[in-house]
């Protein structure tokens, strides 16, 4: 009779201890709505949606039409924007930052979706939540000057940049096991201070005929399909980065880590889907990148290559000397492509111009930096996520001279709370 009655009453207490949506949860169930229609809008905008299945087809079969969505989106962050923070918990608070960015986010790409131009600066701010402050290229001719002088030795600058880098590309019947042990050590550097799901996996694939050179598809329930590019070929240490931005501390490891202690754990909707064009980019494009100075820190990167993934690739063992402020000007280097592609996307200049700018920047040929041109063309200021996350993320965990304990800490927090970009500031 006892067990019979406890039984009864289970669903009772179930019920009633289930608490009424707040105005803040409406909110982010709406905004999933929205983004999920916006997806049916716009291919690609969806990144990853891992919510009930009965919304995706709902979207699917009746998605609100463009102009309708962005009405709809004004109306939401007007909601947002009357919540009293007084009466909202800390936590409530963060949450209500992050949807605030998210939908600002959805007003930028779907007033783009009408037809609205916006300069490189302001979209990227838009969509993005952070505003470029982007250099003269004259500024880079003198890191140019600099790193000349930093690496003397006979041939052009190029040359002596590529001798540097020693840089080899993998046989494409050794891809499999090289990228799976980069991956692998990737994910053991990181497990010692990140615990992740216990049903956590990934699947590994290759692909041709894409304009990135990887890609993690996050499935839900910890699950991601990584793919890899092969077409412009794939070099010993593209594959740590690949490892490490892809999967362990990037892009798996963060999508699994916000599911799990967000979505489950906190019952937040809005992390069941993730907008490409959202302040979310920006922190996981900026953390996937610098994961691999953070799981690799000094000169611990060439030498595993040197000891592992060579031999791996039956290539003869490479790895130059470290030259940390080499390394340094090499990296702010980069940031002088989105000087390029802010310049061709704006319409400043051609682009046969945009690729002899980049080809100079980057120690390449104009043919060869044209392969990267189609990917700036489809994601446009996207690319800021990249090295302008990469500087803001990692002067966000390097802060105060922490200790690696400390940063790897910080970056824990950053995969498994509602960050947004002014965080890093902070």
């Amino acid at each position: 009779m006892i067990r019979y009655a406890l039984a009864a009453l289970a669903p009772l207490a179930l019920v009633a201890a289930a608490p009424a949506p707040t105005e803040l949860d409406k909110i982010a169930e709406a905004f999933v709505h929205l983004t999920l229609e916006a997806g049916e809008r716009e291919a690609g905008y969806v990144d990853a949606f891992y919510g009930p299945e009965e919304w995706a087809k709902a979207a699917k079969a009746n998605p609100r039409d463009v102009a309708t969505l962005a009405k709809d989106a004004d109306t939401l962050q007007a909601k947002l924007a009357a919540l009293d923070p007084k009466a909202l918990t800390p936590d409530e608070r963060r949450r209500r930052t992050f949807l605030t960015g998210q939908l600002r986010a959805a007003q930028t790409r779907l007033a783009m979706m009408q037809g609205k131009k916006f300069k490189f600066v302001d979209e990227a701010e838009g969509l993005f939540g952070v505003r470029p402050d982007l250099k003269p290229l004259t500024y880079y001719d003198g890191l140019l000057a600099r790193i000349d002088t930093m690496l003397p030795g006979k041939g052009s600058l190029g040359e002596r940049v590529g001798a540097y880098k020693a840089a080899a590309v993998v046989p494409k019947d050794k891809l499999d096991p090289v990228i799976r042990a980069a991956i692998d050590e990737c994910r053991t550097r990181t497990v010692r201070y990140i615990t992740m799901p216990a049903n956590e996996k990934f699947d590994l694939e290759f692909v041709t005929g894409k304009s990135w050179s990887g890609y993690n598809w996050y499935k839900g329930n910890a699950h991601s399909l990584i793919q890899v590019n092969t077409d412009q070929g794939v070099t010993v240490d593209h594959a740590i980065t690949l490892g490490c931005h892809e999967g362990y501390p990037g892009h798996h490891a963060l999508n699994a880590r916000l599911e799990d202690k967000l979505t489950k754990g906190k019952g937040w909707v809005e992390f069941s889907v993730y907008p490409l064009y959202s302040p979310q980019s920006f922190l996981a494009e900026g953390s996937a990148n610098a994961g691999v100075k953070l799981a690799f820190p000094g000169t611990e990167q060439a030498d595993f290559e040197r000891k592992i993934l060579f031999p791996l690739a039956g290539l003869a063992r490479g790895g130059a000397a470290a030259n940390p402020a080499l390394d340094a000007a090499l990296e702010e280097l980069k940031l002088a492509a989105l000087t390029i592609d802010q310049q061709y996307l704006d319409g400043e200049i051609t682009r046969d111009a945009a690729a002899v700018l980049l080809a100079k920047y980057a120690f390449t040929t104009p043919a060869a930096a044209a392969l990267g041109l189609p990917f700036v063309e489809q994601y446009r200021s996207y690319v800021i996520n990249y090295s302008l996350g990469e500087r803001m993320v990692t002067a966000a965990l390097n802060r105060g001279g922490a200790d690696a304990a400390m940063r790897w800490q910080r970056m824990e927090r950053l995969i498994s709370e509602p960050t947004v970009p002014a965080d890093l500031t902070q």
